[in-house]
């Protein structure tokens, strides 16, 4: 079989891993562990689209966000905008540090220390935060303009209780990101734990930079 009919075929099935992680991440880790070119040319594509959503939800989650429409020169497709392309810097930034970060601790711990499996194993691990953009038309629905309005109706019960909700698609990230790096590296748990705190510690220091950056900016 030639390899351009074998390419399309690869593509499709890191497709269906894309969502198959959530439910049985093992298998889709362990399938991973495969770095070869065609392999990994095979997940790059499923790879970015997860990357490029995940930051989407995570510049959402900032406090800078909750408060764009206090400018009145803000309008909703403005705000669509800014999400997309702070997303997109931030998205990737992230995999590309995040994912040296991973590879990193991986060869300070005796696995394999290779940049482009780390960033892949970062990528899948983000799908869980990539969904939690589920979460923004429930909260636009019920709450509008307010959503991203300092002191709008979202401030109540109903509100904290969808913003923990996606910080809940966050923490589930972070234990992805340890059986990945388990799985890949056939890592004991303390082990992983221990290669993937740097990823976890970057991912926390770059939004708190950008929250700081933002209120200064806002200031």
């Amino acid at each position: 079989m030639s390899a351009t009919a074998v390419a399309p075929e690869g593509q499709r099935a890191w497709w269906l891993r894309t969502l198959l992680v959530l439910q049985a991440p093992r298998a889709v880790f362990a399938a991973m562990r495969d770095d070869s070119d065609e392999a990994a040319d095979a997940r790059q594509e499923p790879a970015t689209a997860l990357v490029f959503l995940a930051g989407i939800a995570g510049v959402l989650m900032t406090p800078a966000f909750g408060a764009l429409f206090d400018d009145p020169e803000i309008d909703a497709l403005l705000v669509v905008v800014l999400a997309i392309f702070a997303g997109s810097l931030y998205g990737f930034f992230f995999y590309w540090l995040a994912g040296w970060a991973v590879a990193r601790g991986a060869r300070a711990l005796g696995g394999r220390g290779a940049s482009r499996l780390g960033r892949h194993v970062i990528a899948f691990a983000a799908a869980p935060l990539a969904l939690s953009l589920i979460v923004l038309p429930i909260r636009i629905a019920l709450y509008g303009d307010d959503l991203f309005t300092t002191g709008g109706a979202d401030s109540g019960a109903g509100g904290t209780f969808l913003e923990w909700a996606t910080v809940a698609f966050a923490a589930w990230s972070i234990v992805l990101l340890v059986i990945g790096v388990r799985t890949v590296q056939r890592f004991s748990w303390f082990r992983a734990i221990g290669a993937s705190a740097a990823a976890v510690c970057l991912a926390a220091g770059v939004l708190a930079a950008w929250v700081l950056l933002a209120l200064l900016t806002g200031e």
